[in-house]
């Protein structure tokens, strides 16, 4: 069995760690930026969270859908379906020894295009802008896969 020592000691397993640390806070991020959108622009999804701004009838007007709101809440949903396999296939892929350089050039290229992808979403940048994020990113995890399933696992 791999001793954590031996797991802090390998550089691969470590910049996993270290992107997967800086994509997570990114995708915990959005969670923050929606309830802002939400708080700021008084726009909820659920009556009792309309409760401190009145009752009845009058807290009806707050359960709404707003374009701004949405496209941050359709931004996180979009880091959960590219960022989880990321993070699976990724600690696979860092534990089986690939070159360091390699590897590397991944999880940077993941990352950069998740938190342009956000950018681009947010503001929103016209397309292809997002798009060619999320596929950069999407192939990054297949190449992440692809390596992984030609040189370590047996089929």
């Amino acid at each position: 069995m791999v001793e954590l020592t031996q797991l802090m000691e390998n550089e691969v397993f470590m910049a996993f760690a270290s992107y997967a640390t800086i994509i997570l806070s990114k995708m915990m991020f959005m969670s923050i930026a929606t309830a802002f959108y939400r708080m700021t622009r008084k726009v909820f999804a659920n009556p009792e969270d309309c409760a401190t701004l009145g009752k009845g009838e009058s807290a009806k007007k707050y359960l709404r859908i707003d374009d701004r709101v949405e496209r941050v809440r359709r931004a996180h949903l979009n880091d959960l379906e590219n960022i989880v396999p990321f993070l699976g296939i990724g600690l696979l892929y860092s534990l089986s020894g690939p070159d360091l350089f390699t590897a590397l050039l991944h999880f940077r290229i993941f990352v950069g295009a998740r938190i342009y992808h956000t950018v681009a979403y947010l503001i929103p940048l016209p397309q292809p802008n997002r798009a060619l994020a999320f596929f950069v990113g999407y192939g990054v995890t297949l190449s992440m896969a692809y390596r992984l399933l030609k040189s370590k696992l047996y089929l």
